[in-house]
């Protein structure tokens, strides 16, 4: 009788994708045990026998996965569940990327220092302790320059600060940010400081990849046609194939392995992001995990791509996005921004959104009555939309033309007194 595989996905009880995954093994055949950081001490809330783990105790929770899951491969969804994974894995003796090069992966000021060391662009960057204070470091900083917590993704917190002024400003924002209870709960070294480095010029990029042994297979590369200049860096628009010239595609490419291998990852899905300007690639992050929230939908495919490789199965065939791609050549999201802050009422106009030439679909996220932050406080958006046409110009036409149908009705938010 053939061996039915049996993977561990780890991920956060709300995220998008943990159904995502789940379906997509049972369509592979595949058992999938599920470990989120649900609450532990109610018995099985969400039905769906998943394993609790305290996230703001790593270690223990990696104890826990490997006395409770006996498995082929382990797959995380977002940053913290790819640490747990990593120290799993390790006890396990699962193939997986170490440790170290993952909580490199979530330290952006570690990372900058290994792509400073693996000989890659970096602008000048330093740590600042929040308890020191802004004073000096908006004294000694050079303009314009970037504010952004070690830890955080998705742009949240990050800010740019043009002046001494907007340098106090950006930082304090920071500073109360890091006082979040669930930040603070997890205890976490990296959430005493925040880091200062000179703004970037250029367009940014993405590149969305899978590694074996070290090796990387590219599976699509997005242009984000939106400019990204400040003073907060919200992403909206992903475009694949990129619009780049194929020499500026290959240095992304060969910049993003240099940064992988600085970094010291060498198993799994991973997330890059870098910008382009007459210098060269610079690389933002690389995060030892696939694309975030349900932007996966752009490559369909890719969560059984990720589960075969978690499995030990073959994926290195073919290049691109070639194994997930459908008859049309180009596709793109755009992540819906939050306009302004306040309690989430409805959205006007999906039907006609949908309808909208090239959209493949419209998926409003926000629920009624949930309060809506927006960067570079706020850590989600309020949906998707996904389009596929003949040409990427033709996909971020759609987007925008999507985007322009819908209406959102946000109600101020009652002062807490």
């Amino acid at each position: 009788m053939k061996h039915r595989k049996k993977l561990l996905l780890i991920g956060a009880t709300t995220g998008y994708q943990t159904r995502v995954f789940a379906d997509a093994a049972e369509r592979l055949g595949f058992e999938l045990v599920l470990a989120t950081d649900r609450c532990h001490v109610l018995d099985d809330p969400w039905g769906d026998h998943a394993i609790a783990l305290r996230f703001e105790d790593p270690q223990a929770a990696a104890e826990v996965l490997a006395a409770q899951a006996r498995v082929d491969g382990i797959v995380a969804v977002g940053d913290r569940p790819a640490y747990l994974a990593a120290l799993a894995a390790e006890r396990m003796g699962i193939p997986y990327n170490s440790p170290d090069s993952v909580l490199a992966c979530r330290n952006k000021f570690i990372a900058r220092e290994r792509f400073r060391a693996a000989g890659l662009l970096v602008p000048e960057f330093y740590r600042a302790a929040i308890a020191d204070g802004p004073q000096r470091a908006a004294g000694t900083a050079r303009y314009p320059c970037v504010l952004k917590p070690l830890g955080l993704s998705a742009s949240r917190g990050v800010i740019r600060a043009n002046d001494p002024h907007e340098f106090a400003a950006a930082f304090r924002r920071i500073e109360a940010l890091l006082r979040d209870p669930d930040i603070l709960r997890l205890h976490e070294e990296q959430d005493r400081f925040l880091q200062v480095e000179n703004f970037i010029e250029g367009r940014e990029f993405a590149l969305e990849g899978i590694l074996t042994g070290g090796k990387l297979r590219v599976l699509a590369i997005f242009d984000k046609p939106d400019p990204l200049d400040g003073p907060y860096f919200e992403e909206t628009i992903y475009v694949t194939p990129s619009r780049e010239p194929a020499e500026t595609q290959r240095e992304i490419v060969r910049t993003t392995e240099s940064a992988i291998q600085g970094l010291g990852l060498m198993h799994g899905p991973v997330h890059a992001e870098m910008r382009v300007n007459p210098r060269g690639v610079w690389m933002l992050e690389v995060a030892a995990r696939p694309i975030g929230g349900l932007c996966a939908r752009v490559l369909p495919g890719l969560e059984e791509l990720i589960l075969r490789h978690a499995a030990g199965e073959d994926v290195s065939a073919g290049e691109g996005i070639s194994q997930v791609a459908t008859s049309l050549d180009a596709a793109g999201v755009m992540m819906i921004p939050i306009p302004r802050e306040g309690i989430y009422v409805a959205t006007e106009g999906v039907e006609q959104a949908r309808s909208t030439a090239g959209i493949e679909d419209v998926i409003i996220t926000a629920k009624e009555g949930q309060k809506l932050v927006p960067l570079p406080e706020g850590a989600s958006y309020l949906g998707f939309i996904f389009a596929r046409a003949n040409s990427p110009e033709d996909v971020e036409k759609a987007l925008r033309a999507s985007h322009e149908r819908l209406h959102f009705e946000i109600a101020a938010a009652l002062p807490v007194v």
